[in-house]
């Protein structure tokens, strides 16, 4: 995936662990695999190895010269799976000198294990997502489909708070000081599939919902009962309405949930409960048999949620917990998976804090017993844990499928556009150091997450440029509108499923400095202007492509120019490559793409997707043209 200039057969080595380059990437235990490796045609190699290890011992085997085509020459090498992961290393051998390739780069000296490719064994693949573009939806701002089931003004109180209700479906979201999260407007899930033709014509195949389960908020991760839909959202009979209506289209739904921790006025917890018309119990005795989900001292504090006292966490030393959440057949994870209801995935909020604090630390333990029992029900089952860092650990294919890719999408691409990085925003040292990224910066974070994770499961990345967690990006004023469709382009084609934001598509309107800023209610009833019209457009063929395009669902990613500030990469099979090309230079600036190591020594077809017209030149093999200031391009090239 990438690697530093040493000369130029060099820099045109590749495989990853796709199907064209693994015969079976999801192979089971004891099968045999074929695994393949190509390179310019030169006169340099001797000799290509293939290094792995076996029960800990090292391993060497020799590859076969097997092809020579279009000027690139493959070697491949058949090898029995023994484990439950295969890794392994290329060693490519000169007269002067041994090469060694692993999925980060190729070096001069043997590289640790860290960045092996990897092959998972018996994985439970969740095939599904490499062609999907998902839609995440706010709930309660999206679209009001029956006003009847509104939250009313002053129908209960929250905190302290009294409900409003919002009259207005263009006001603006006012900030927390003076909504306390219960300003509704009314948005529900009739409203949801009111629109599902709107978002069928946009090229959406999935939608993930914010948490739809019972809770005073209109945010919902302070969830009072896991086992129904909020009857202000529609209740039961509109999720299963929704799931079917989806499923007949063939779209998938996603459900968001909190398991990390309940509402303090939870039916298991019950604090300070205003959200019932009438007081259900006392503050959680000693006596209660619900008092063990969580964490009590004996003077009767509890823990929290990075001390959010409203958000008592849940603690999974708890057997009894364990299975009202995941292990019984009717537990919480379970219902919604089973009929009617027929989710296709969770998403999992703060997946990172699950089941571990200062007194214990399962977090494994759990969630590869949550994965198990979830993959019983349904082996295509997505399970997408929100994680904002580096998550590489978790993707050994019994833990996790997916994550939110905040670390090598959103944080990155935002921060090559000029924003300072998403987590050292919240830092007033961190948030005063302010160094435009550059492209070989925005390479170095990309790869070095996406090397360390099988190929297999790049693919399933939920990849994103905002949420209900982060601004709209083009709501960023110091943002260049051409930049920004840069951005669009690689959220659509970087390796991993595109997620919009409800509104992106429309260009919604919304502030940059608080979290209700980011959740504005959908603009159903204004105009489109040209600008967003043409970004409309430009989702919409991103989103065509997506679904339709081999080399952006299975094919191989080669950064192949990351310099100043102009950054391209390649998403390729053997049929076609796709070009994207971003740029935040000031400046004009001259761009060289090697089309030889794709075998494009001659091409059938070009295609100049999106962007500008450009005067493109073939020389040699290489595409030369100049990119303009703020400009991004995709090129797609038909092979014969």
């Amino acid at each position: 995936m990438g690697g530093y200039k040493l000369n130029q057969w060099l820099d045109s080595v590749y495989s990853d662990g796709s199907k064209y380059y693994v015969s079976n990437p999801f192979p089971k235990k004891g099968e045999t695999i074929s695994i393949q490796l190509r390179m310019l045609e030169n006169t340099d190699i001797s000799n290509v190895l293939l290094r792995v290890k076996e029960f800990g011992i090292e391993q060497l085997y020799t590859m076969k010269l097997c092809r020579n085509e279009k000027g690139l020459i493959y070697y491949t090498c058949d090898v029995k799976v023994k484990e439950a992961r295969l890794q392994y290393q290329f060693y490519l051998v000169t007269k002067d000198a041994i090469y060694y390739y692993t999925q980060y780069r190729i070096t001069d000296y043997i590289p640790d294990e860290s960045r092996d490719f990897i092959i998972l064994v018996d994985y439970k693949k969740v095939d599904w997502v490499k062609k999907s573009v998902f839609y995440q939806i706010f709930p309660e701002r999206f679209c009001n489909g029956r006003t009847e089931i509104s939250v009313k003004d002053g129908e209960y109180s929250y905190q302290g708070y009294k409900t409003k209700e919002i009259k207005n479906w263009n006001t603006p979201a006012a900030n927390w000081e003076e909504s306390h999260g219960v300003d509704f407007y009314g948005g529900d899930i009739y409203g949801i599939i009111n629109k599902l033709d709107y978002l069928k014509d946009l090229g959406v195949t999935a939608i993930y919902l914010n948490p739809i389960f019972l809770s005073p908020s209109v945010h919902k991760y302070d969830c009072i009962d896991y086992f129904q839909v909020d009857p202000h959202l529609g209740g039961d009979d509109a999720l299963i309405q929704l799931s079917d209506e989806l499923h007949k289209r063939n779209m998938k739904l996603i459900l968001d949930i909190s398991v990390n921790h309940t509402s303090s006025a939870s039916i298991w917890f019950n604090r300070d409960n205003e959200f019932y018309e009438a007081n259900v119990g006392a503050f959680q005795n000693k006596d209660a048999k619900e008092r063990e989900f969580y964490f009590f001292d004996e003077e009767n504090h509890y823990d929290t949620w990075v001390g959010v006292k409203t958000m008592p966490k849940l603690n999974y030393t708890s057997e009894d917990l364990r299975k009202i959440i995941y292990k019984d057949y009717d537990s919480v994870l379970k219902k919604w998976i089973h009929s009617p209801y027929n989710i296709d995935g969770w998403r999992f909020d703060v997946a990172d804090c699950m089941a571990r604090n200062e007194t214990i630390d399962l977090y494994h333990e759990v969630w590869r017993e949550l994965c198990k029992e979830l993959k019983k029900e349904k082996p295509d089952l997505l399970i997408l844990a929100e994680d904002w860092a580096d998550c590489s650990e978790m993707f050994r294919g019994d833990e996790w499928d997916s994550t939110m890719n905040y670390f090598a999408c959103a944080r990155p691409i935002r921060e090559f556009l000029g924003e300072t990085d998403l987590f050292n925003v919240r830092n007033d040292i961190l948030r005063g150091v302010q160094v435009k990224m550059k492209a070989c910066q925005l390479k170095n974070r990309i790869i070095e997450f996406y090397s360390r994770i099988p190929f297999s499961m790049c693919n399933q990345l939920f990849n994103l440029l905002g949420s209900h967690d982060i601004s709209r990006l083009y709501n960023n004023e110091q943002v260049h509108p051409m930049e920004y469709r840069g951005a669009v382009m690689m959220l659509f084609t970087l390796p991993g499923a595109p997620n919009i934001y409800y509104g992106d598509e429309r260009l919604l309107d919304g502030r940059i400095t608080d979290n209700e800023g980011y959740r504005y209610p959908m603009d159903w009833n204004m105009e489109l202007t040209e600008d967003k019209r043409d970004n409309y457009l430009l989702y919409q063929k991103l989103a065509m492509l997506k679904q339709n395009s081999e080399a952006l669902s299975d094919g191989g990613f080669l950064v192949v120019y990351d310099e100043a500030y102009v950054f391209s990469y390649a998403r390729f099979t053997d049929k076609e490559v796709i070009f994207v090309i971003c740029s935040t230079n000031l400046i004009e600036q001259e761009v060289t793409l090697p089309l030889k190591y794709f075998g494009l020594g001659t091409m059938v077809t070009m295609e100049e997707c999106f962007g500008n017209h450009i005067n493109l030149e073939l020389i040699n093999g290489m595409l030369k043209f100049t990119v303009p200031a703020h400009q991004s391009y995709m090129i797609r090239i038909r092979l014969e």
